[in-house]
């Protein structure tokens, strides 16, 4: 089932959210449903907080590289970044709780994350390159951050007119939204 996707201006997106345990209610569908969620909306990442749920769930799925070989997908509960290294670059990044507007954002390109899968096997891994890049755009949703955080106040200024079409439902995707200035969402 696909879900809204929580637009920018929510407070959902700025909580810093909670563990979860394995015991949380029908887990497996909640994951499931934020894939046909993620795919629907063409994300490469989606958080739990932007489908209203502020709990420590992001999942990531690059997609086939240029070769057509399997992309990185994975799912990240309570995960916690312990180690970011390598010299920051910029990419040019989005969300889907923020549509249409895009910046470059700079990031360490290597990563070391600790976090439990689907199945709650634990794992502690070094990632890098694009996927490290996602999943810091991913952990940092339960953080109760974003991408536009990073942009300087005179960038955000620029934006702010954008930032309050979003939040007010003034803004056209393919996919689902609920707008937290708006009583009804698409």
């Amino acid at each position: 089932m696909k879900l809204p996707i929580v637009a920018y201006g929510d407070p959902v997106l700025r909580k810093v959210c909670t563990e979860i345990d394995e015991n949380y209610p029908d887990l497996q569908q909640l994951i499931s449903n934020m894939f046909e969620t993620m795919y629907a909306a063409s994300g490469v990442g989606l958080a739990a907080p932007q489908v209203n749920l502020p709990i420590r769930l992001f999942i990531v799925d690059t997609g086939e590289d240029e070769n057509g070989n399997p992309g990185y997908k994975k799912v990240f509960i309570n995960a916690k970044i312990i180690e970011e290294t390598g010299e920051p670059w910029a990419f040019n990044e989005g969300c889907l709780s923020i549509p249409d507007i895009r910046e470059d954002v700079y990031r360490k390109p290597n990563i070391r994350i600790t976090y439990y899968d689907e199945n709650w096997a634990f794992h502690e891994e070094e990632v890098t390159g694009m996927p490290a890049r996602v999943i810091q755009h991913e952990y940092d949703h339960i953080e109760g951050k974003l991408f536009t955080d990073t942009l300087g106040l005179l960038r955000k200024r620029m934006l702010k007119s954008k930032f309050d079409a979003i939040s007010k439902g003034n803004v056209r995707t393919d996919y689902k939204m609920r707008f937290p200035q708006q009583k009804k969402g698409r």
